[in-house]
């Protein structure tokens, strides 16, 4: 088996069985079975396999815990994450529960809007850099959409916690 496919097959493997606090960690454990990779390697077959990474650590998308299940759609993760968005200059802002950000950020990235140049995403914020001011505007319309909230002129907009 080539390489890069048993590489996968053994992540998917480790993280089914529990999450996986860091990528060191995950290197690690890797390592141990014979499989060295370097951080960048290893950065690129997460994003590859879709994995997620949640409160407690990475996981493969479905898993228990997980933050996205496989399928999922951005609309789907913003509907579940997202607590609030706003619109600042030629940046989007979304906050999401600790530890959740990663995840909607990956699907944003999957997605590509055309607005987009690019994201970063923390623990529980993503800055999205759209192309122009007016463009950040439409993709924050876009985002509340997607999220099932109202489409937002401008300013802040979050969402109603449940009590």
């Amino acid at each position: 088996m080539p390489s890069l496919l048993r590489r996968h097959q053994r992540i998917r493997e480790l993280l089914d069985r529990a999450p996986v606090r860091s990528q060191e960690d995950l290197r690690r454990l890797l390592a141990a079975d014979g499989l060295e990779v370097t951080q960048a390697t290893l950065s690129r077959d997460l994003r590859e396999l879709a994995v997620v990474k949640g409160p407690d650590g990475y996981r493969m998308p479905g898993a228990d815990g997980a933050v996205a299940a496989a399928g999922d759609g951005l609309a789907q993760v913003l509907e579940r994450e997202l607590i609030s968005a706003e619109c600042g200059g030629t940046t989007v802002v979304l906050r999401t529960r600790p530890g959740y950000a990663d995840s909607l950020a990956i699907e944003i990235d999957r997605v590509r809007p055309d607005e987009v140049l690019g994201t970063i995403a923390g623990d529980d914020t993503v800055f999205i850099a759209a192309k122009s001011p007016r463009l950040a505007q439409v993709l924050l319309r876009r985002m509340m959409k997607l999220a099932g909230r109202s489409d937002p002129a401008h300013g802040r907009h979050r969402r109603k916690r449940s009590t």
